[in-house]
């Protein structure tokens, strides 16, 4: 499975554009067998390498900061699990109230109704 769709790649190379910007997450990507998670809002166009958002690898202290899609698609859990997409997500929120949500709650929390009570 792809990390980053073509489609996903396009707006997060939008975003980047503009990186004061108060971007809604395009991807959510996870660890299936540990509680690492990313809300990824923008992607370098000169280094598509380069991804920007929320990162928490699950030991409580979420932060905003870079990742290599290189390193997400290399890494590997028990029995060869791979980071995976959550085809299931759309973001409802910018990247602040998610940001605000996961320091109050120490993790990346998705929850529309806590996030929601986040939001600006």
């Amino acid at each position: 499975m792809l990390l980053v769709t073509l489609e996903q790649r396009e707006q997060l190379f939008r975003n980047n554009l503009d990186r004061d910007g108060d971007h809604f997450p395009v991807v959510k990507l996870f660890t299936p067998w540990a509680s690492a998670r990313w809300l990824i809002t923008d992607m370098d166009r000169g280094d598509e390498d380069l991804l920007f958002g929320l990162c928490d690898l699950g030991l409580g202290s979420p932060e905003l900061g870079y990742v290599l899609l290189s390193d997400l698609e290399e890494l590997r859990g028990p029995g060869g699990l791979r980071v995976e997409r959550d085809l299931h997500f759309t973001a409802k929120f910018p990247l602040s109230a998610y940001t605000i949500a996961a320091r109050a709650h120490q993790q990346i929390i998705t929850s529309e109704v806590i996030v929601g009570g986040f939001a600006k």
